[in-house]
C-alpha cells in the first residue's frame, strides 16, 4: 500500500463517517484532512493523524470518540496492521510488512517519475529570477537565486505545473549609464568615475568593445563613444551572464529587455487600465497610483512632474504583460535589500484586480557569505572586489555549488564554507549524498555478478528496523516535493535525501543484498535488491530537482 492508496482510503472513511453522523451538509471534509503525518517516535507507527481533533467540533463529536470510530474503519482495510487512538484523538497506524514493503517496487517500477504530482497541473507559471543589472557578473546573491530559481522551476514542473524562467534585463535607466561611462574612462585611460564601476571586469569590456570598433574610440565626441560602450558594452555583459548561468546548469526561456517596455508604449497602456479601474489621479503635476487602497504605506508616482516615468512605472507594465501573456501565478524572487517593495507590489497587483499572494509572490532571499580558510571573503560591484559565479564554480565546482545554495531556506543568511565542499568526507553534504547513490549503484553491480536480480519481491521480508526506516524515509519522498512546491522551499529537498542517505549507509552496514560465500541467492536478496535500488532511484530524482548529478561511481 503506497502513502498515496492509504490516504484516499483514508480520505473516503472520513466522509463516510461525516455523512453517517448527519453532518455532511455542514462540513465539507477534503485532502487536507486526510494529511497522514510521519510520527517522530516510530513506536507509534508508521503513519498518524489528527483529522479526529479537526472536524470533531463541526461533527459535534467527543473527540477520542470519533478517532475511535474512524479507526474502527482503518483497521479494516488490507495491509493495516493496527491502528491505535492515543491522547485526545490522535490516529496511530502500523502497516503490515508487506504493505509498507511494496513502496521500494512502486519506485522502481515509476522510476523518474515517482515524487511527482499535480498540485499546479495546467497552471501557467512565471518565475523570474536572478535578473542581475548588466553591469558587472552576477554577485553571489544572484548565484543563490540562480540555483534556488532553477531548482524551485524543476519542483513546480515536477507537480505539473507549465514553468517559464524569466530573467528581466535592467537595461533602462541610470545604472546603465554609469557603467557605460565607467567603460569609457578605462577604455581612455581615465578614473572610474565617481559613481561608478572599477575592477578587471570593466577592463575587459571596455577593450572588447574597443576591438569591434573600426577606428580609434577617442576620436569620436564624448556622447557618441559612450552610446557605444552602452550598447556594445551592455551586450557584452550580458552575454556573459547568459554563459555563465548556463554553465552553472541554468538557462532561462525568456530574457526580457526593461528598455522594451518603454519601446513598446507598454507603461502607457498599464496606466491607461489603472486609469480606467479608477486607481491613478494627478495631483503636483505628477500622476499617481492610489495604492493606499490597497494597503500600502503612501501612494505611488507612476509618472513624475517632469514627465518621466517613475521607477515603478515599469513594474506596472512589466506585471500586466506577464498576465496577458496568460501567466496566472508570477513569481519574483529578489534579494534581501528589496524588502520593502513588497508592499507597493502587492498593491499594485490589487489595484488590477488581482489576488496577491496568487497571481503575484515576492520570494526575499538572504545574504551569502562565503568562507576560506575560516575567513569571509569580501565582495563588492562598484569596487571591483567580487567573487562571481565563475569564482565559485572553479573553487568548488557546479554541483557542489549549486547543492550548497539550495540545502538552506532562501530567507536565512548563510554562511558556506568552500574549504569543506571540496572535501571528499561525510562533512561534506553533496558528498555525502551523492556517494550514497554511486554506492547503489555499486551494490547493484555486485549483486549482478552474484547472480542477484529482481526476478522476485516479497516484502513482507524487509523486516529488519532499518529497512523499515529506510522505506518510511522512501514513502516520504513524494510529499516532500508537494510540500516544496507549496512551501517554495526545495531546501526540504535536500534535507530529505541527506535523511535518506543516512538510513541506507547504515541499512548497507546490516543487511547483505549479495549472499556471503557459498549462500544461495534468496528472495530475501533479491527484493533488497528492489529496495537498493528504490533508494538510488529516489536520491536521483531528488538530486535531479536540485540540478545536481548523481554518478555512479565516485
Amino acid at each position: 500500500m503506497t502513502p498515496a492508496e492509504l490516504s484516499a482510503a483514508y480520505l473516503s472513511i472520513l466522509s463516510g463517517v461525516v455523512e453517517r453522523r448527519g453532518a455532511a451538509d455542514r462540513v465539507s471534509v477534503g485532502p487536507e484532512h486526510a494529511v497522514l503525518e510521519r510520527p517522530r517516535n516510530r513506536d507509534h507507527g508508521d503513519w498518524s493523524s489528527n483529522a479526529a481533533m479537526q472536524l470533531a467540533k463541526r461533527v459535534g463529536a467527543n473527540p477520542r470518540d470519533l478517532a475511535t470510530e474512524i479507526a474502527g474503519e482503518l483497521g479494516e482495510l488490507d495491509g493495516v496492521a493496527t491502528v491505535d487512538v492515543a491522547g485526545p484523538g490522535f490516529i496511530n497506524i502500523t502497516l503490515e510488512a508487506a504493505a509498507a514493503g511494496a513502496v521500494a517496487r512502486t519506485i522502481v517500477e515509476q522510476g523518474d517519475a515517482f515524487g511527482t504530482g499535480d498540485l499546479y497541473a495546467g497552471v501557467r507559471i512565471n518565475l523570474e529570477f536572478v535578473s542581475a543589472n548588466p553591469t558587472g557578473p552576477i554577485h553571489m546573491g544572484g548565484v543563490r537565486w540562480a540555483a534556488v530559481g532553477d531548482s524551485l522551476a524543476r519542483v513546480f514542473a515536477a507537480q505539473g505545473g507549465l514553468v517559464t524562467r524569466e530573467y528581466y534585463f535592467n537595461d533602462h535607466g541610470s545604472q546603465i549609464d554609469r557603467f557605460a561611462r565607467s567603460l569609457l574612462a578605462s577604455a581612455l585611460g581615465e578614473p572610474t568615475p565617481e559613481d561608478g564601476y572599477g575592477g578587471g571586469y570593466i577592463a575587459e569590456i571596455a577593450a572588447r568593445v574597443i576591438a569591434t570598433y573600426d577606428g580609434d574610440v577617442a576620436d569620436l565626441p564624448r556622447g557618441e563613444a559612450q552610446e557605444l560602450f552602452r550598447r556594445e558594452g551592455v551586450e557584452f555583459m550580458f552575454a556573459d551572464i547568459k554563459s555563465s548561468l548556463h554553465d552553472f546548469g541554468v538557462d532561462f526561456d525568456v530574457y526580457f529587455h526593461e528598455d522594451s517596455l518603454h519601446e513598446s508604449k507598454a507603461v502607457e497602456r498599464a496606466i491607461d487600465r489603472l486609469r480606467e479601474l479608477g486607481h491613478v489621479y494627478e495631483a503636483d503635476g505628477a500622476v499617481w497610483l492610489r495604492t493606499t487602497t490597497f494597503g500600502d504605506d503612501r501612494d505611488r508616482v507612476i509618472i513624475k512632474s517632469d514627465g518621466d516615468p517613475a521607477y515603478i512605472a515599469g513594474d506596472l507594465a512589466y506585471y500586466l504583460d506577464k498576465r496577458e501573456r496568460g501567466f496566472e501565478r508570477n513569481l519574483i524572487m529578489l534579494g534581501a535589500d528589496h524588502h520593502g517593495y513588497i508592499g507597493r507590489m502587492m498593491a499594485m497587483c490589487a489595484a488590477f484586480g488581482d489576488e496577491p499572494g496568487v497571481n503575484l509572490e515576492i520570494l526575499i532571499g538572504q545574504m551569502v557569505n562565503l568562507l576560506k580558510d575560516g575567513a569571509p571573503l569580501r565582495m563588492s560591484k562598484r569596487n571591483g572586489t567580487i567573487v562571481t559565479m565563475e569564482d565559485l564554480v572553479d573553487a568548488v565546482g557546479v554541483d557542489a555549488g549549486r547543492y550548497a545554495l539550495v540545502r538552506y531556506a532562501s530567507d536565512t543568511s548563510i554562511d558556506i564554507d568552500l574549504d569543506l565542499l571540496v572535501k571528499r568526507t561525510n562533512d561534506n553534504p553533496v558528498f555525502y549524498v551523492q556517494y550514497a547513490h554511486a554506492r547503489t549503484r555499486s551494490v547493484a553491480r555486485n549483486a549482478d555478478a552474484a547472480g542477484v536480480d529482481r526476478s522476485a519481491f516479497d516484502a513482507s521480508l524487509l523486516t529488519d528496523p532499518t529497512e523499515s526506516a529506510l522505506l518510511g524515509a522512501l514513502a516520504e519522498f513524494p510529499r516532500l516535493v508537494r510540500h516544496a512546491a507549496e512551501l517554495r522551499e526545495p531546501h526540504r529537498i535536500a534535507r530529505g535525501i541527506e535523511q535518506l542517505a543516512g538510513l541506507y549507509h547504515r541499512w548497507y552496514d546490516v543487511c547483505r543484498v549479495t549472499p556471503l560465500g557459498d549462500e544461495p541467492v534468496t528472495d530475501l536478496h533479491r527484493t533488497r535488491l528492489w529496495l537498493n535500488d528504490a533508494v538510488g532511484q529516489v536520491l536521483r530524482n531528488g538530486l535531479s530537482l536540485l540540478g545536481v548529478s548523481a554518478p555512479d561511481r565516485m
